[in-house]
């Protein structure tokens, strides 16, 4: 019982702590809290458009770099058939 007491006790001097040391009015609290919750509605809705134009922009980047993988593929593969195939020209001929 003499818990309850204390806690009860504790809980209204915080109560009474923080009415005298709020910085402002529970209604400019809830004006501000408003305000910064369009402006966040307002940040958020510009995301989308911005991450979109982010992954095309790194789909881009990634597109153009896959072809050039694939042109140097291609010319190693082009090299290498070349020299394969007049390495066997010769072997199958005696010249080697």
């Amino acid at each position: 019982m003499k818990f309850m007491w204390w806690l009860l006790v504790g809980f209204a001097l915080g109560v009474g702590a923080g009415l005298l040391l709020a910085p402002q009015s529970g209604e400019a609290t809830r004006a501000q809290l408003g305000e910064q919750g369009i402006m966040l509605r307002d940040r958020s809705g510009k995301l989308p458009d911005e991450l979109r134009a982010r992954a095309n922009d790194i789909t881009g980047q990634l597109r153009a770099r896959a072809n050039d993988a694939v042109e140097q593929g291609r010319d190693v593969y082009s090299r290498t058939k070349g020299d394969l195939s007049e390495r066997y020209s010769k072997a199958k001929s005696g010249e080697l």
